[in-house]
């Protein structure tokens, strides 16, 4: 099998309206293969479409039209879900419960046997960071506590197949580095991780290829190098001085050399230089004029340069 996941001109409508519904079209077409192995990320802005593909992928919402196959399977398949786990965007789950009896619960549902229930719920909470509060109800967690009880409710069947919509939702920035270590080790061990995301930082870091969606179009598809270079080749590099202690008559007239300034805050300029011009000439104008150089650094193509171009367009 060479996908975990293709679709085939998936599109989804929705009825919007209250007098006089009309159709909403909340994904449009998209064509798209996710191979075993690895991290993909569907980005896209708040409204893309990123939940309404994964909930057709898990068998949550079906679609108007085209196809999906999920581990080689169509969605909601039995042996397919058996093989994949997903977190939701906003998991909602029995609060009268602990969390470690929520978990064995949902072991026994894959069956299980008793005795290896609490084992696999002990193992999985304290993977998440819950072990030392595994024995409270979840109605007193906090909403990233709950978040991590979805993560490791995610995996209590050990998935080949990881679909988390929005894993980063709700968690302070330790919780966010334990999800992303946790998402490498899964890919470490072989399986196929796909989730959803509009924080591009994380992208970046976690994702061997991505798929940007925009309007419920796919508007771009590849691997993170292949994406920055395309990019890197048709708008140019360049060169990024940043500089301090600059008046605004001195800043106008070093803005002639850049291929666009920023004012960062008063006497303080970003200047971006085109490919073809050395930063030195503009680091010695600086200094005639006063001012200080903070940095120099080439001016790189980064994935949130290739998403506000795919989305703009």
């Amino acid at each position: 099998m060479a996908n975990a996941v293709t679709t085939e001109g998936l599109t989804k409508d929705f009825r919007a309206g209250f007098w006089r519904a009309r159709p909403h079209r909340a994904l449009d077409r998209l064509t798209i293969e996710i191979p075993v192995g690895g991290v993909f990320g569907l980005l896209g802005p708040n409204g893309a479409g990123k939940s309404t593909t994964l909930k057709i992928l898990v068998n949550l919402l079906w679609p108007t039209a085209g196809r999906a196959d999920v581990l080689g399977c169509p969605p909601g398949d039995v042996s397919a879900r058996r093989r994949l786990g997903f977190l939701p965007e906003h998991p909602t789950f029995y609060d009268h419960l602990t969390a470690e009896e929520l978990l064995m619960y949902f072991a026994g549902l894959f069956g299980h046997a008793p005795a290896d229930r609490r084992k696999r719920a002990s193992r999985l909470l304290d993977l998440v960071g819950i072990g030392a509060d595994r024995r409270r109800l979840i109605r007193s967690y906090s909403k990233g506590m709950v978040q991590r009880v979805g993560v490791a409710q995610a995996l209590v069947n050990d998935p080949e197949l990881v679909i988390l919509d929005e894993p980063m939702s709700g968690l302070d920035p330790v919780g966010r580095r334990d999800v992303r270590e946790l998402i490498l080790s899964l890919r470490d061990e072989g399986r196929t991780i796909l989730f959803s995301s509009h924080i591009l930082s994380d992208a970046e870091l976690l994702c061997s290829r991505v798929g940007i969606l925009a309007k419920g179009r796919l508007v771009a598809s590849g691997s993170l190098s292949d994406l920055t270079a395309a990019r890197s080749e048709s708008s140019g590099e360049g060169w990024e001085v940043v500089a301090t202690g600059l008046d605004a008559p001195a800043a106008d007239r070093l803005t002639a050399r850049a291929r666009r300034a920023t004012c960062i805050a008063p006497g303080r300029y970003s200047f971006a230089l085109p490919p073809e011009a050395r930063p030195e000439p503009l680091v010695a104008e600086i200094a005639e004029a006063g001012g200080a150089v903070v940095s120099v650094q080439p001016l790189r193509t980064s994935l949130e340069d290739v998403f506000m171009e795919r989305i703009s367009q």
